[in-house]
């Protein structure tokens, strides 16, 4: 089939790539000529573990095309994925702005020359679908087209196995010609058993703001238990294993730390109560999510801080990873935006490492002090902070990290260190939520 992805950022590359890889036609489109420049002479601007060889492994083999042009790749299309960004919107009203999705709607609706299915990838509030098909109509009387609703549930860092083995495949239409497309395009997961959730358009559009949503409440849950277990004495490790065990509630994403982040969560809450309120519906435990976790940011200042004496000034912070999960180079929202700018502030050098994210974070904080590796980070530091759960800060050498710190203090907020073995290191151990 002859697949067109309008957007190559992160869900369109992703997309594209792995389309292509079930043997369809693709081509992606962008009006961005640097960035399709980049693409054409094998630059991925993302990083995305095996994205790079997907997808030169697919223009080498004639199933993946980068353009600009517009008109020739919808045109020849059968399906054609909306796959531009949905960010806030710059009010600071947590309403997601549309203006890229209804930008690319009116581009392609005067190319539409045969039947086409027009697929929202990107994450949308209810009611997109709706607002598609009315401005292609708009633009175009004469269009033979469906619009279906098909959200993305890619976690970064793990984005290929989830596109080729997802958990379920959600399309929303109400055309049975579409979903006879919608059926062709994801043939080979029907081959593996992928449940598939045919719905209506607005079930599908919430479907991911309330996945998200969920998940979310479930983060800021054990982060609260674990502000809980700091005052009482209790160990959160052994909470949310136990809890974790009921198989009612499961263990996943009850893994207390400095707050989520990333490129969906911080969004996706804000704007799945801005759906709620415009619809006079209480959302209150998202919005209590939404607080915990601005507070949870808040509150790993103020442990960092107190674990130094309660002034940092003209101590020196070495920071092991920035970027808001492992296997990314995404920033976005990441709880060191949140946690390293008042302390800097206050007077702490900031000596920071991070595999994949330190480029994008000089561009914001160009005054930190980057380092090209963990020891590097810890020389002359009076506390180490483990901001992010990289692989390779798993099994750090102990012996090392001391002898080169000024302070043997180590702060870790995502609980990958034991206490007991820090502090036989001869380390002074702060974990969240952690029994010393």
């Amino acid at each position: 089939m002859k697949i067109t992805i309008i957007g190559t950022g992160y869900v369109g590359l992703v997309t594209g790539a792995c389309l292509a890889e079930f043997g369809h036609h693709v081509t992606c489109m962008d009006k961005d000529s640097g960035k399709i420049n980049s693409l054409l002479a094998g630059k991925i601007p993302i990083y995305e573990p095996g994205l790079t060889e997907l997808v030169r492994k697919n223009v080498e083999e004639g199933r993946l095309f980068f353009t600009t042009e517009l008109e020739p790749c919808v045109s020849s299309a059968s399906a054609v994925f909306l796959a531009v960004g949905t960010p806030t919107s710059r009010r600071g009203d947590g309403y997601a702005d549309l203006t890229y999705i209804y930008a690319a709607v009116r581009d392609l609706a005067p190319h539409l020359s045969k039947y086409t299915v027009v697929i929202d990838k990107s994450t949308v509030p209810v009611g997109t679908a709706r607002q598609v098909a009315r401005l292609i109509r708009e633009e175009n009387p004469a269009a033979d087209f469906d619009v279906v609703s098909n959200p993305e549930f890619l976690r970064e860092g793990a984005a290929l196995a989830d596109f080729m083995r997802p958990d379920r495949i959600v399309i929303g239409t109400e055309s049975v010609k579409a979903q006879s497309v919608m059926k062709e395009i994801y043939d080979p997961l029907y081959l593996i058993s992928t449940p598939f959730v045919f719905t209506g358009l607005e079930s599908a559009e919430l479907i991911k703001y309330a996945a998200n949503a969920f998940l979310s409440i479930k983060i800021s849950f054990i982060n609260e238990m674990a502000n809980l277990c700091e005052e009482v004495g209790a160990d959160v490790v052994d909470l949310a294993k136990a809890i974790g065990l009921d198989g009612r509630i499961g263990g996943k994403f009850l893994h207390p730390g400095p707050g989520f982040g990333g490129s969906c969560f911080p969004k996706d809450t804000l704007a799945l109560l801005r759906i709620a309120q415009e619809n006079g519906v209480s959302a209150r435990s998202v919005a209590a999510a939404v607080e915990i976790n601005a507070a949870q940011k808040a509150g790993m200042v103020k442990k960092i801080r107190d674990a130094l004496g309660g002034d940092v000034s003209g101590k020196t912070i070495g920071v092991l990873g920035l970027t808001f999960k492992p296997e990314t180079d995404d920033l976005r929202d990441a709880p060191a935006l949140s946690i390293l700018p008042p302390l800097h502030e206050k007077g702490a050098r900031i000596q920071a490492h991070d595999p994949q994210g330190m480029e994008e974070s000089k561009k914001m904080f160009p005054e930190f002090f980057y380092v090209q590796n963990v020891y590097e980070a810890a020389e002359g530091a009076d506390a180490l902070v483990l901001m992010t759960e990289w692989n390779q800060y798993r099994a750090l050498d102990l012996d090392r990290l001391k002898s080169l710190m000024r302070n043997p203090l180590f702060i870790d907020l995502r609980n990958v260190y034991s206490p007991q073995r820090l502090q036989a290191a001869g380390f002074t151990y702060v974990g969240v939520g952690r029994k010393a």
